[in-house]
């Protein structure tokens, strides 16, 4: 499906919904192992973290935050963030093999930075290896400065820390993952039901 040729009205964002789990929780693992910058203490730990029900966690909290890329009603990406201490912090984003080539990595940053510089966060937060130049060349085409380097960080690896400035205009802070009780159970129950 390599095709240059997808134009940007064919190309639409979303936020996930619950049909849509099991295609990005697998798509997500796949992503994970394929990766060849991290370690395997990393990926063992990254794919245990990112279950299905914490994924459900970010969609209660805003279905954006596993912000789905779609060409023509079909979805060939993701990227999933989360609040963390008044930022908006970047943990994945990946193009579907079938779309890689295609515009829409870019199209996915665009509407990541369009949605959330929304007065919310005073910043976009993301970590990524110094080897992984494709990450680097993305974000930094998208405004993303290196702010840090994280040496003997995660499992002893090192890691940069990325950064882009947003417009924060509403008072307060985002309190990060913090659900009302109900919908905590809800998300237990179904966690149940992944068994």
């Amino acid at each position: 499906m390599t095709d240059p040729q997808i134009t940007p009205s064919q190309m639409t964002a979303r936020g996930a919904t619950e049909a849509d789990i099991n295609d990005v929780h697998r798509e997500l693992m796949d992503l994970i192992d394929s990766m060849p910058y991290y370690g395997e203490r990393f990926k063992a730990y990254e794919k245990a973290r990112f279950d299905r029900t914490f994924l459900r966690t970010l969609m209660a909290i805003d279905p954006w935050h596993v912000l789905l890329l779609e060409t023509d009603g079909k979805t060939g990406g993701f990227l999933i963030s989360g609040p963390a201490n008044g930022t908006i912090f970047q943990f994945w984003s990946a193009i579907y093999p079938d779309f890689r080539g295609t515009p829409l990595g870019r199209f996915g940053m665009e509407a990541f930075i369009s949605h959330w510089d929304n007065n919310r966060f005073h910043k976009a937060s993301t970590y990524t290896r110094p080897d992984n130049r494709p990450a680097l060349v993305l974000l930094k085409r998208f405004g993303y400065q290196q702010v840090a380097h994280l040496e003997d960080h995660i499992f002893g690896e090192d890691y940069f820390v990325m950064e882009r400035k947003f417009t924060k205009s509403i008072d307060g802070y985002d309190d990060g993952i913090r659900l009302p009780l109900a919908t905590r159970l809800k998300l237990k129950l179904k966690a149940l039901s992944d068994r």
